[in-house]
């Protein structure tokens, strides 16, 4: 069983990451505080006698219900699904680690330029701007596989979904950042 200050020290260490995930899928900075929040707090409520191993993915599973919950309600609010190509990719196949691919660039800022951190910086933003810009359950897909750094089954346990459509999310994902960095000129 977690104690409070295991639940506490949980909630610390995913904060940061669980916001960030939540900005990309929903694109609303004050939208995502709101659902990480209350994913939070429903973390605490219902499940804070739960074993601290067990809390990662409760917790994973929790943000993604209340994302589509946030959907769900926008789409009653708006009473019109407006955009159906969410749902649609080209599909490609490929598997690399973009993140991961930039993130290893941190450790070397104490000796590059200022013009190597500027640029390093507009790419990132760029791939940033490329993931808000997937579709929702890809992006969702990718974001646990390479952001969070959680394996297929983990993630589709999470997703509510078979590993095979995590796979297939993930894939296209890659494909379609590869293809919009690469048209941007960015090569990885």
């Amino acid at each position: 069983m977690a104690t409070e200050r295991e639940l506490s020290d949980f909630l610390q260490s995913v904060e940061k990451r669980a916001f960030k995930r939540t900005v990309y899928h929903v694109r609303e900075e004050e939208a995502a505080l709101d659902i990480v929040q209350d994913s939070m707090m429903k973390l605490a409520e219902h499940y804070g006698d739960k074993p601290p191993a067990e809390l990662p993915m409760l917790f994973q599973r929790i943000l993604s219900n209340c994302t589509l919950d946030f959907f769900r309600r926008q789409k009653t609010r708006n009473a019109l699904f407006s955009n159906l190509s969410d749902f649609e990719s080209a599909s490609d196949d490929g598997d690399f680690d973009l993140l991961e691919t930039y993130s290893s660039a941190d450790q070397s800022q104490q000796v590059e330029s200022a013009e190597d951190a500027t640029r390093r910086a507009q790419i990132l933003r760029e791939i940033e701007t490329e993931i808000m810009e997937l579709p929702a359950r890809q992006r969702e897909a990718f974001l646990m596989r390479y952001w969070e750094d959680m394996d297929v089954a983990e993630t589709a346990a999470a997703m509510g979904c078979s590993e095979g459509s995590v796979k297939t999310h993930c894939s296209r994902a890659v494909a379609a950042l590869s293809k919009a960095l690469k048209a941007k000129g960015i090569q990885l």
